[in-house]
C-alpha cells in the first residue's frame, strides 16, 4: 500500500466494510486477466479430463507454499473471511464450489462425479497449505504437503475400519432411527 501512496485508511475507504474489502479480493482472484492461474513452473490444463490430480499438486506444490504473495486467497483469508460478513463468506464460498466442480471432473464411480469425494480433497488442499505456511520445521511442512500430492493418510483406513468407529456408527444410525420415529 505505501507503494501505492495509500495509507491503510485510505485503502479502506474504498470498500463499505472489511467483509466487502474480502469479497472483492476472492472475486477478483480468478476473474482478474492479469493473474497467472499457475503459480511459476506449475502448469494446470483445466480442459483436461484428468485436471483433478494436476489441480492437488499445483495446489500443495513449494511453489504456492513459498509464493505467499500470489497466494491463492482461500489459503490466505478463511479466517478473516469466517469472521465477515455475508459478501465475503459467499465470494469464498463459489470459489470453493469452483473448486471442487474442478476437482469432481476428474473422479467419476460408475459414470458418475463424485462430489462429497471432491470436497474432501478440496479441504485438505486448502487446509493442508494453511497448516504447513504455519509450521516452523520446514522438513515437516514439506512431509505434509507431500502426504496431500499422494493422497497418503495411512491412519484413514484403520480408523475407519476399527471396531470402535464401526459400533458408534451403528449406535448413532440407531438413535437416528429411533428419534426419526417419534
Amino acid at each position: 500500500m505505501a507503494g501505492a501512496g495509500l495509507t491503510h485508511g485510505g485503502f479502506y475507504s474504498y470498500f463499505r466494510s472489511k467483509s466487502d474489502l474480502y469479497a472483492e479480493v476472492l472475486t477478483c482472484f480468478f476473474t482478474d486477466p492479469n493473474w497467472k492461474s499457475c503459480w511459476e513452473g506449475v502448469k494446470v490444463d483445466l480442459s483436461s479430463d484428468h485436471v483433478g490430480p494436476q489441480v492437488v499438486r499445483a495446489y500443495l506444490s513449494r511453489q504456492h507454499f513459498e509464493n505467499v504473495e500470489d497466494s491463492c486467497p482461500m489459503v490466505a483469508l478463511p479466517t478473516d473471511v469466517a469472521r465477515s460478513g455475508k459478501p465475503a463468506r459467499s465470494a469464498f464460498e463459489a470459489i470453493f464450489r469452483s473448486m471442487v466442480s474442478v476437482l469432481e471432473r476428474s473422479l467419476t464411480q460408475n459414470g458418475r462425479p463424485r462430489r462429497a469425494t471432491a470436497q474432501g480433497i478440496a479441504s485438505l488442499c486448502i487446509g493442508g497449505m494453511v497448516v504447513a505456511r504455519a509450521l516452523v520445521d520446514p522438513a515437516l511442512a514439506d512431509e505434509l504437503r507431500d502426504h496431500g500430492k499422494h493422497g497418503r493418510c495411512p491412519r484413514s483406513r484403520r480408523l475407519e475400519q476399527s471396531p470402535q468407529i464401526k459400533k458408534r456408527k451403528i449406535q448413532s444410525r440407531r438413535r437416528i432411527r429411533k428419534v426419526m420415529r417419534q
